[in-house]
């Protein structure tokens, strides 16, 4: 047990993380799964950032705690995921599984779980809407983030309350939301103009 955690402390040191985390993005860009690869290191990136990133108080009246800035890229994550599932079916679901391995590397083990709990709610209701939905590409990126994205934000801030008291508030959550929200928005409204022009 003591050499497991002296070892995950080795890797956690970012000289070696972050080269470890780009070798198997450069190894999945390598077999041709650029939105695999993106999804996949979307993950850890957005795990560290939760510590590491400073945030913003929300006044009181707007429902309190913290605004996370790079709340935005997790909505960009769930559309990479959509892609990621075009490149390699249902098999995306073990990209996630690797994108939360390499969490562990970039992040306090229990912000891992809390979004690695998050994702698995969140991202299987994702799953399941864009799997069984027939709508243009642009539509089903919002309908399916329009669902994941606030079961996303509520599990991910509760279950980390648990690591980080206090930090389950109203308006974390509504900003985080808004803000996945807003990610998703951008790329859907790009995807809907190439559908226009037919490219699709």
């Amino acid at each position: 047990m003591d050499q497991a955690r002296a070892l995950l402390l080795i890797l956690q040191q970012p000289w070696v993380a972050v080269p470890l985390c780009l070798a198997v993005v450069a190894a999945l860009l390598a077999l041709r799964r650029p939105w695999v690869a993106c999804y996949v290191g979307l993950l850890p990136l957005i795990n560290w950032s939760f510590a590491a990133v400073p945030t913003a108080a929300i006044p009181e009246q707007l429902g309190g705690g913290q605004f996370q800035p790079l709340a935005i890229v997790t909505g960009l994550v769930l559309v990479a995921r959509d892609f990621a599932q075009r490149e390699v079916g249902h098999k995306v679901l073990l990209a996630m599984l690797l994108g939360l391995a390499l969490s562990t590397l970039t992040s306090w083990i229990t912000v891992v779980v809390a979004s690695g709990a998050a994702f698995l709610i969140s991202e299987s209701v994702d799953w399941l809407v864009y799997s069984t939905s027939r709508r243009p590409l642009s539509q089903r990126i919002m309908i399916s983030s329009t669902v994941s994205a606030p079961l996303d934000q509520v599990a991910f801030i509760y279950l980390a309350s648990f690591a980080v008291p206090g930090i389950f508030a109203w308006g974390t959550v509504l900003t985080g939301i808004a803000s996945k929200l807003a990610g998703a928005a951008l790329v859907a409204w790009w995807v809907a103009g190439r559908e226009r022009q037919g490219l699709g």
